[in-house]
């Protein structure tokens, strides 16, 4: 699991399917998503680069997503965000979604 700063987040969405979890120490859906994107980043390996950034320690990058609130999960297809995925979402509800992207 990549966990991505202002400084490598363009170079690791640029290529291919990279799904991208935006989230807080401090939330409680976000601790509740952890293990489910977790299991899923293990099922999609090798298909989705999966990815998390902690918007405690990188304030920027959810400014320049215009992220309102966390989990937000958003998916990138080469560099170009393609998909959205907020508020904390079931195993098999995310698995059917993620699936749409490949």
């Amino acid at each position: 699991m990549l966990h991505l700063t202002k400084e490598d987040f363009e170079k690791e969405v640029s290529e291919g399917i990279t799904i991208v979890d935006f989230y807080a120490d401090w939330c409680m859906p976000c601790k509740m998503m952890g293990p489910i994107f977790e299991k899923l980043s293990k099922e999609f390996e090798g298909k989705i680069k999966f990815a998390k950034v902690d918007t405690q320690k990188e304030t920027e990058l959810p400014g320049q997503f215009e992220i309102m609130g966390i989990p937000c999960i958003i998916v990138f297809k080469d560099g170009k965000e393609i998909g959205r995925i907020v508020g904390m979402k079931p195993e098999s509800e995310l698995r059917e979604k993620l699936n749409t992207y490949l």
